[in-house]
């Protein structure tokens, strides 16, 4: 039997939308309409110091335009650090957080006394050096004992909500994504320790994403290929908070002419909803869903079926 759906949209507030974040949403609304379902939009602004006054209304506004309405009011991260913090206590009080005086700088230092050289664009592999305690450091982020969670032989066996084949084995986590099929990653030595609460006490990414997710009771999440390679750092959080893992399903990226990532950081155009209806097929094409005329509308509500009949998922 097939569950509940729940699916989510969830930019964060540090520009307007643009071509890129239009294929992301479109898609996850395409996703939940096509199961029946329920889809949220959560604003991430975790990171208040890179969030822009006002834009979470400038990106709703920017949503309704194309059709896509949520059916309950948006949450805001920011307004929900005190559940960001419960997580983390609970990871630290059983041994799976610890607290980390190093900068990118220490760590580059040490990785280089290891002899390992970090490739470019490549991980930043955090090597445990605060695993023993700050050694004297005054300021802190906290980081979760990858090692420890890895190596516990119940999580190994554990076999992970919606999808048998999302298991630990041998220190690597392996998952299924809807679109792209058999991923698998080894987090310990390609990731390391990764940060939940930085320095200056904002809540990274991951933890907040997992926290919100399973607050939400999002079932399914549909995003950008750029985040796949987080999903098992996710699934990681996950099992390690007794929290369900969601199906995965990453789109396509739309490029820029340096063949980067279209984003913010590098100058992406603000989404054009004076022709809506072109904005929406060109994010379509790339999803491989055909060109639709009349109203916004008409267009989605055709989408819809052929969604469906693309990515139907399986039962629970």
């Amino acid at each position: 039997m097939v569950t509940r759906y729940v699916g989510r949209f969830a930019p964060s507030p540090t520009g307007p939308l643009h071509a890129g974040s239009l294929v992301a949403a479109l898609a996850s609304w395409l996703d939940a309409r096509a199961h029946a379902g329920q889809w949220l939009v959560r604003i991430e602004d975790a990171d208040t110091s890179r969030c822009v006054a006002d834009m979470d209304r400038v990106i709703l506004q920017q949503l309704a335009a194309c059709g896509l309405h949520p059916d309950e009011p948006p949450v805001l991260q920011s307004q929900r650090t005190g559940l960001y913090q419960q997580a983390l206590d609970q990871l630290a009080a059983h041994g799976l957080a610890y607290p980390c005086g190093c900068s990118r700088k220490d760590i580059d230092a040490a990785l280089s006394h290891m002899g390992q050289q970090r490739a470019r664009h490549s991980e930043l592999v955090y090597p445990g050096t605060c695993r023993t305690g700050l050694h004297g450091c005054n300021r802190q982020a906290w980081r979760l004992r990858t090692d420890k969670l890895i190596s516990n032989g119940s999580l190994a066996q554990v076999e992970y909500a919606h999808d048998a084949t999302n298991l630990v084995t041998k220190n690597i986590i392996h998952w299924t994504d809807r679109r792209l099929g058999p991923q698998q990653q080894d987090v310990l030595t390609q990731v390391g320790d990764y940060v939940l609460k930085r320095f200056d006490g904002c809540f990274s990414y991951q933890l907040a994403v997992v926290v919100d997710d399973a607050a939400q009771g999002v079932t399914d999440v549909v995003r950008g290929e750029d985040l796949a390679d987080n999903t098992p750092r996710q699934i990681l959080l996950q099992r390690a908070l007794g929290l369900p893992t969601p199906r995965y399903l990453h789109t396509p990226l739309v490029l820029g002419g340096d063949d980067e990532k279209l984003s913010k950081q590098n100058g992406a155009m603000a989404l054009d909803t004076s022709d809506v209806l072109s904005a929406l097929n060109a994010a379509a094409a790339l999803l491989g869903l055909p060109a639709q005329s009349g109203t916004v509308a008409q267009a989605l509500e055709r989408w819809v079926l052929v969604w469906g009949a693309l990515f139907a998922r399986t039962a629970a």
